[in-house]
């Protein structure tokens, strides 16, 4: 799918440049939607979600190719990733990681307290990576996805010392990693 080399000749991973996504990244961001999900997303709805207030939606590139895609909604206290969509080409290269701190630090920024999000109920690795940053499973959404249901978690009090302290935690081992 990619037309990045997953690899390096050397077998080092290139480092992302994560940024904000603009209009020009929908044609590449909606191929790995379509090519990803059952349901994907829209052209319309990524175009009203980059305009609409309290949303910040990222990027990560590689060679000025988008490979991986990441969204935050914050509402008053609470900040909600609405997406982490990572080309299948890029996984387990901590592109999800790199992305989920920073739409922490952004909603941390935008005034949240709470982080929470929605995630099939079958896909275990992404609720591993999403505890990684304190969410825990509080409930679920009936067919949520229509074909499957969405385990609810929610992380608390990110905007206290010992979720810094985990936050910096991760980046601290991201960056260990990176080699």
């Amino acid at each position: 799918m990619t037309a990045v080399d997953p690899a390096t000749p050397t077998g080092a991973v290139p480092l992302p440049t994560i940024r904000p996504m603009d209009d020009t990244d929908l044609d590449r961001v909606l191929a790995l939607e379509r090519a990803i999900y059952p349901e994907p997303w829209s052209e319309s709805i990524f175009r009203d979600e980059l305009a609409m207030p309290g949303r910040a939606y990222l990027v990560a590139e590689v060679d000025g190719v988008v490979v991986a895609f990441a969204g935050l909604m914050v509402v008053e206290e609470d900040g909600h990733i609405t997406t982490v969509t990572v080309d299948p080409d890029w996984r387990r290269r901590r592109l999800a990681t790199r992305l989920m701190t920073a739409l922490v630090e952004l909603a941390l920024v935008g005034g949240a307290r709470h982080l929470t999000l929605e995630v099939r109920a079958s896909n275990r690795s992404a609720q591993r990576l999403y505890s990684r940053f304190g969410l825990a499973p509080v409930g679920m959404r009936k067919g949520y996805y229509g074909d499957e249901n969405a385990l609810i978690m929610w992380a608390t009090d990110i905007d206290r010392p010992p979720y810094r302290a985990r936050l910096d935690a991760i980046v601290a081992d991201v960056e260990a990693r990176r080699g």
